[in-house]
């Protein structure tokens, strides 16, 4: 379609009026929506009225193909605008000055209410947008309330959870110390050695420093004691003396000491029955801590049943001591026999075992060597020794030899000691007789060393240990011995170790026998040591050791 093209002369308000009115009606004829028409027709009336403001202007209406309307204005500040229209665009060959203002006036005042119908719905869909942005705003709200409450709750639980960590790390850690101070404690059985480690396992961590106070101890008098040491002695209950109440768990408070007035003291009892002493402790801080002194009750507690134990021990071992020493018994001189004995107790345990050696004449004037050893240690193996010692004397002095003297001795122990039992090896020498005669019982074999050097192992088979249930006769056995021989009777802790089995300590023991030379057993005391030193190395040993040699003479 050929573009249609009309020119008005704008020259005064009344031109400007009607050129709108008449563009209000084309557009109107075209099909332009209200909305549409008004604005355009606005921005129209504007630039009308500053184009009269200037002195006049020409306004351009062009039709052109495809529905398409456009309007310009000529002068100092020329405008322009395009609208496209839904139906064909004729432009009207009249100017302006035919078209009527009343007609046109109501024709503005309808796409007035067009716009303003327009803006109403507007308002209302934005009125509705505001309603659901505030909605939204207050779930938005809601929900950063909702997840600042679980950031906070999380962060309380996260609180919670490395508090409950440093607790059992810290509770871990008590114990672990509590465990490990046990152990020091009850390894020894030495009071002095515990009290010694005490101050050791507590400064400088749980306190900054230690005393113990023993109330049996009389080098420090309780008035030179602080109060509250003296009332948990008293009275049996920890005690804690400071300048501001401690609330301790299982403690009572006391004012401070005037011993210490500005560091807290804890006075714990020490005792497994009775109160032996009290540990007293100065605060390592400004206070101690409800949790240590828990741990610190119970290591206490348990420092009494070591220092119990070991009074105890001691108590047992002076008596077992005693009643060893008692029992052995100086070696006679007798004419024809040099005698020599060593014993060694065990270097760990009770140290008191059931071994013993004994010799003593009998009414025929013969000599009887005998070694022996008791199963067990302690009291009770010492006191069955004893009177395994004293039975045999018993039988011997009735004139009985080895052998009877052994199943005598078999008869008592099964009958009066069951379940204990013993070994045991006697030895009988006659002046004058090149020969000894010898019976043993479940006893390790003797070892013979001739003139000439020459050693043997008198291996004929024991008979069965001492208090074994059931009945034994006991045989004897001669052996030639002649003058300047020596006879080694020793019980298993010289010969027994546990990475090897006895048999190769009994070939040990010969072969430090077979080195001895002549001149070494001159002195036979000399001998025992010499014999000793091979067979221990220097080393501990599990068992008791008595070794009994004998040698015989030409008078």
């Amino acid at each position: 379609m050929t573009a249609a093209s009309e020119k008005w002369t704008i020259a005064s308000a009344a031109d400007a009026a009607r050129a709108r009115a008449l563009l209000a009606r084309l557009l109107a004829d075209a099909g332009v929506p209200a909305f549409d028409r008004a604005r355009f027709l606005a921005g129209l009336g504007a630039r009308l009225r500053h184009g009269l403001g200037a002195g006049g202007a020409d306004l351009a209406v062009t039709a052109g193909p495809g529905g398409r309307l456009r309007a310009a204005l000529g002068g100092p500040e020329p405008w322009e605008d395009t609208l496209v229209c839904p139906l064909p665009v004729t432009v009207p060959r009249p100017g302006p000055g035919g078209a009527p203002l009343a007609e046109a006036l109501l024709d503005a005042d309808a796409d007035t209410d067009a716009v303003l119908a327009r803006l109403t719905e507007t308002e209302e869909l934005l009125r509705f947008h505001r309603e659901e942005l505030h909605q939204t705003n207050q779930g938005v709200l809601a929900l950063h309330a909702e997840l600042e409450a679980a950031a906070l709750a999380q962060r309380d639980l996260l609180d919670a959870e490395r508090a409950a960590r440093a607790e059992a790390e810290n509770a871990r850690r008590l114990l672990t110390f509590l465990a490990n101070a046990s152990a020091v404690l009850n390894a020894s059985l030495d009071h002095e050695d515990i009290l010694r480690r005490l101050p050791e396992l507590l400064v400088p961590e749980y306190a900054r420093h230690v005393d113990i106070w023993l109330v049996d101890d009389e080098r420090t008098p309780p008035g030179e004691r602080a109060a509250a040491t003296v009332t948990a002695a008293r009275t049996g209950r920890p005690q804690h003396a400071g300048p501001h109440p401690g609330e301790l768990p299982g403690v009572d408070d006391l004012p401070a000491s005037a011993l210490s007035p500005d560091r807290p003291l804890l006075c714990l009892p020490l005792g497994a029955r009775t109160v032996q002493g009290v540990l007293t402790l100065a605060a390592p801080g400004d206070r101690f801590d409800p949790d240590t002194t828990v741990m610190l009750l119970e290591l206490a507690r348990r420092a009494g049943i070591a220092l119990d134990n070991a009074r105890q021990y001691e108590q047992h071992r002076d008596v077992a001591e005693a009643l060893q020493r008692a029992q052995l018994t100086d070696l006679p001189a007798t004419r024809g026999l040099d005698l020599a004995a060593r014993y060694l107790p065990a270097t760990h345990g009770l140290n008191i075992g059931g071994d013993w050696y004994d010799a003593f004449p009998q009414p025929d004037g013969s000599v009887l060597a005998v070694i022996g050893d008791v199963t067990g240690h302690g009291l009770r193996a010492a006191v069955i020794m004893g009177q395994l010692r004293t039975a045999l004397r018993a039988y011997a002095v009735e004139g009985n030899g080895p052998a009877r003297i052994l199943t005598l001795l078999h008869r008592m122990l099964r009958h009066q000691q069951p379940e204990l039992y013993a070994t045991c090896a006697i030895a009988r020498f006659t002046p004058g007789e090149p020969k000894v005669v010898w019976a043993a019982a479940g006893h390790p074999p003797a070892i013979a060393r001739g003139p000439g050097g020459e050693v043997r192992v008198l291996e004929a088979r024991p008979g069965i240990m001492l208090g074994v249930p059931v009945p034994f006769t006991y045989e004897e056995h001669t052996v030639e011995l002649p003058a300047g021989s020596t006879l080694a009777l020793y019980t298993d802790g010289l010969v027994e170790r546990r990475s090897a089995g006895i048999d190769a300590g009994i070939d040990r023991l010969a072969e430090a026998m077979g080195a001895l030379g002549a001149a070494d057993l001159v002195d036979l005391d000399a001998a025992a040591d010499a014999l000793l030193k091979p067979m221990l190395h220097d080393s501990e040993h599990d068992d008791d050791i008595c070794l009994l040699l004998c040698r015989t003479t030409l008078d």
